[in-house]
């Protein structure tokens, strides 16, 4: 049996569904993942189903793309339009800013070109060395180990990075923080988690007095993790646990964390929808400015409009709403004709529930 068939196993689920059920928690639960591929698996196996009524499971802003502020997606298209070849992701390819797409704006003209890595946008770079590029330098601790590599081995002169890497643990901490979201315990995100390791999520249970566990993708991943979750609460403590410990050492990626802190240095950053997070962004050090697209290039775009009238992106991002409870939800906006970020990407909670309607009916 491979391994992901025996995270999936049926007989397995069965029996953690039937261990969360004789916990005995009675009170209100709340739940919150911090993961776009948590939230997949979860709606495409229909696992909210099999949890008792009192638990309720939020998505919180776990979509990289989903939460790049307008502005920012406004910057990539003014370069498009004006100074430079924008490198970017299929996702962010689609991904609304005020008032166009990087897709609208290549329609209209804009040199806008997709690659599958980081790498791949070097290498398109060196061969062309008489054009300007800039790469659209997206996602969280995952992917920016990849961006840091190339920054530290040096980047071709014709090629600038806009930074828009976002951090997980200080949303966590937004999260925490607020009143009226009242979260029980949270899921973390298993890649993000295999660069930082466990040991960031401390603050929750020792300031916060919140559980976490640290999961894994497969559907036994998270029914696990909700257990685990489940049954600190029945005893009424708050400890760090890790249900990924295949893949979770406690220190992270030491290596790719000392790369990302080379390149980078940690900024408050804007999250779509929310606002400034303190410390939750990265920005290219002093020493590898010259390759900071905000720095090279007189970039001349307003402030940012990252909410459209309707749209409710920014409650469902943080899990005050069900993507349902959007008037836009499979009506004005659609997969194919996206009007909030949250319906772009495959990671995007609105998205992932429009494809998997069926399993939560």
């Amino acid at each position: 049996m491979s391994l992901a068939v025996r995270f999936r196993e049926a007989g397995t689920a069965r029996k953690i569904v039937k261990a969360i059920n004789e916990l005995g928690v009675n009170e209100e639960v709340k739940v919150c993942h911090v993961c776009g591929t948590h939230e997949w698996t979860i709606s495409h196996y229909g696992l909210r189903s099999l949890l008792p009524r009192n638990v309720e499971v939020i998505a919180g802003p776990g979509c990289p793309v989903c939460i790049v502020p307008a502005r920012e997606i406004d910057e990539a298209v003014w370069l498009s339009m004006n100074e430079a070849t924008v490198i970017t992701f299929g996702d962010m390819f689609r991904a609304p800013g005020s008032s166009m797409s990087l897709r609208d704006a290549k329609a209209m003209g804009g040199r806008v070109q997709i690659v599958y890595s980081v790498r791949e946008a070097v290498k398109i770079a060196r061969e062309h060395p008489d054009e300007e590029y800039v790469f659209f330098a997206i996602g969280f601790e995952t992917t920016a180990p990849t961006t840091a590599v190339e920054v530290v081995r040096g980047l071709p002169k014709n090629l600038s990075f806009l930074v828009s890497h976002r951090l997980i643990p200080p949303a966590m901490e937004a999260l925490a923080g607020m009143e009226d979201l009242r979260i029980s315990g949270f899921i973390a995100p298993g890649h993000v988690s295999t660069i930082i390791g466990a040991e960031p999520y401390r603050v929750f249970p020792e300031k916060y007095g919140i559980p976490v566990v640290i999961a894994g993708f497969e559907p036994l991943d998270f029914l696990m993790a909700v257990y685990m979750l489940l049954r600190q609460v029945k005893e009424g403590v708050a400890r760090l646990e890790n249900e990924y410990r295949r893949a979770v050492r406690w220190e992270g990626n030491v290596v790719a964390k000392r790369t990302i802190a080379r390149a980078y240095e940690v900024v408050d950053g804007g999250w779509r929808g929310i606002g400034v997070i303190p410390n939750s962004a990265l920005k290219l050090r002093e020493e590898y400015s010259e390759w900071d697209a905000r720095l090279r290039y007189d970039i001349k775009v307003g402030p940012g409009v990252d909410v459209h009238p309707g749209c409710r992106c920014p409650d469902i991002m943080v899990g005050k709403a069900k993507p349902t409870d959007c008037p836009l939800f499979m009506r004005a906006c659609t997969p194919e004709r996206p009007k909030g970020p949250c319906m772009v990407s495959i990671e995007g909670a609105c998205r992932i529930w429009a494809i998997h309607m069926p399993q939560r009916i």
